[in-house]
């Protein structure tokens, strides 16, 4: 078993690998995360680990009104979280290495990470002025006939693309060529689909890309056919998808 101990950052939302994540960070104990890796050499990987939260609070409340009126503010690397910070979290998540680490004059920081690795979740350290983590890195096993069902997947995401563009009154604008590789596929479809939270994390979890494919082939089948089924989609994104305020 490889592990890996990095700087933790639980989000409100599921990080794939090989997909971007921009970040806007203005918490203290987000913003101690970004000064402790603007030490590693620019040579090497300025790695975190993003966990989806479970039961929690993404910015912690500073003060009442923010976000919650009733809120008592709370301070600390595991504030909003809980006593204890490992069961407030999803348990796999993925490692981001961090390409472009931006500190504007108002000490708050512009990020630019991408998803690399899957990480089992194993424990929390709370002790520092940020979350640290150990983590179990996961192999991609790709599981029986990734490759048949990867080029279903794709038919089946063009015609949802289609599907959407149409409901929402508007026509695909790109071209671009999809991947053929599987699990590349499977990701990819898992980020640009729109899908809650707790499916987006089944499909981050899956125990290998056969699986995740499978999955994802009967889900753009269904949102398909709802969509076919609907005349509009007005901001369909807005309660579907949670906003990151990080």
């Amino acid at each position: 078993m490889t592990t890996v101990r990095l700087p933790l950052f639980p989000l409100n939302t599921v990080l794939f690998p090989g997909l971007v994540l921009p970040l806007n960070i203005f918490e203290e104990r987000y913003r101690a995360m970004m000064r402790e890796l603007l030490k590693t050499p620019e040579d090497e990987p300025r790695q975190f680990a993003v966990v989806a939260i479970r039961d929690g609070h993404e910015v912690a409340p500073s003060a009442p009104g923010l976000p919650d009126p009733t809120a008592v503010p709370e301070r600390g690397p595991a504030a909003g979280f809980g006593a204890d910070p490992l069961h407030a979290f999803h348990k796999v998540g993925c490692i981001a290495d961090a390409a472009t680490i931006r500190e504007r004059p108002d000490g708050t920081f512009e990020v630019l990470a991408t998803g690399t690795t899957r990480v089992r979740l194993l424990s929390v350290d709370a002790s520092g002025p940020f979350l640290t983590a150990e983590l179990e890195q996961l192999e991609e096993d790709p599981g029986e006939e990734a490759g048949p069902l990867a080029e279903g997947v794709l038919r089946a995401f063009r015609q949802y693309q289609k599907r959407l563009a149409g409901a929402r009154e508007r026509s695909l604008t790109s071209d671009a060529e999809l991947p053929d590789e599987p699990s590349v596929v499977s990701y990819l479809v898992a980020a640009a689909m729109m899908l809650d939270t707790p499916t987006r994390q089944r499909l981050l979890q899956a125990p290998d890309t056969a699986s995740r494919l499978r999955d994802e082939l009967k889900l753009l089948r269904t949102e398909t056919a709802i969509i076919r089924s609907l005349p509009s989609l007005p901001a369909s994104e807005l309660t579907r998808a949670p906003t990151s305020l990080n």
